[in-house]
């Protein structure tokens, strides 16, 4: 026999004939089988999923019990906006809602023939152009200037100084600006020992919007410096170094790496921030309400607590409240669909 008859006596022999180890078992195929038919079904790959996650789950159920009660719970409490709400009517002022009558939509036509309500709306955008326009573009040039500084030491120095005031109350910030732009403050005292008249800006009427708006930028641009810093971190330094071979000068870098890289950051921060349009500071403003009159400091969230709190007109001060909610609703959605069409993901993708 020669040799190249066995190999294809061999090769038909087996093609013939399956060997056992070509064939998986029967348990193995039912197994597998089952295991596909499940995976379509869904649930044990839920159950596999959720096993795998179930410390995290666990860890977060503390979280997503505080954000049902101090924030979905009292959404319920809106209801009080279509009634004469009276909390007097019962012992429990969760009960009263159930014995106060319903007056319909009669809350939402006061308020809408309310004069002081439209002004209240006027002064909130106002104040919230001018913290868009000048506060927000701050906190980018601040980032993108302790980028640029190449000592380590230096540059945390400059970020922790900055982002101090961010921890500081609303009462202190207001006196720190009193101290300074106050009557008996330092500039009117440098005035009046300079034979000049002291002047008072804390209570001019006129500035009091840029004056707020100075404010918020002292004390919050260091948390926006925080943010900014850390989107320029996740940078490849390569790209630098690219750019600066093929002759890109320092403004050139800046334009084409830097800001892109920062895109997806102010975008998402612009639409939280038009969210957030109708929310210009309550504490801020009740702080300083009576030294410049409601006329330069009323806003929504102030006109609320006044009709609310102090009239004690609890249902329209909730009508009014639901207003600002729905509005504040549709600032997020269309701005985050204008994100969208800018191709950036927004608050949530498509």
């Amino acid at each position: 026999m020669s040799h190249s008859t066995v190999p294809r006596s061999r090769a038909g022999a087996g093609a013939g004939k399956r060997t056992p180890e070509a064939s998986p078992p029967d348990g193995a195929t039912g197994r597998r089988a089952a295991g596909s038919a499940a995976q379509g079904a869904g649930k044990p790959a839920f159950r596999l999923r959720f096993r795998r996650d179930r410390t995290l789950i666990l860890m977060t159920l503390p979280a997503i019990a505080l954000l049902l009660v101090f924030t979905y719970v009292p959404v319920l409490g809106n209801v009080v906006a279509f009634q004469d709400y009276d909390p007097y009517l019962s012992d429990n002022g969760f009960v009263a809602i159930f014995e106060s009558p319903w007056t319909g939509l009669e809350n939402f036509q006061r308020i809408f023939a309310d004069s002081a309500f439209w002004h209240a709306v006027q002064n909130t955008f106002v104040l919230f152009f001018l913290q868009l326009v000048l506060y927000f573009p701050i906190p980018i040039g601040l980032a993108l200037l302790i980028n640029s500084v190449v000592r380590p030491r230096v540059r945390a120095v400059a970020q922790a100084v900055m982002y101090l005031p961010h921890f500081f109350s609303w009462v202190l910030v207001v006196t720190v600006f009193q101290q300074i732009f106050g009557g008996a403050g330092i500039i009117a005292q440098t005035l009046r020992q300079h034979g000049h008249q002291g002047i008072d800006l804390m209570t001019d009427p006129g500035i009091f919007k840029f004056l707020v708006t100075a404010e918020g930028v002292w004390k919050d641009a260091g948390w926006g410096i925080i943010v900014f810093l850390a989107a320029l971190s996740a940078v490849s330094p390569d790209l630098y170094e690219a750019a600066a071979m093929d002759g890109a000068g320092r403004w050139r870098r800046m334009w084409h790496i830097t800001l892109p890289a920062l895109r997806p950051v102010i975008a998402l921060l612009l639409v939280l921030r038009v969210g957030d349009a109708l929310t210009v500071g309550f504490e801020q403003l009740l702080l300083q309400r009576d030294a410049v009159g409601p006329g330069a400091a009323e806003v929504l969230d102030t006109y609320v607590w006044w009709n609310g709190i102090r009239n004690q007109d609890f249902g329209y001060a909730a009508a009014a409240g639901l207003i600002k909610g729905v509005v504040g609703l549709g600032l997020v959605l269309t701005a985050n669909k204008v994100a969208h069409l800018m191709g950036e993901q927004g608050v949530y993708e498509k």
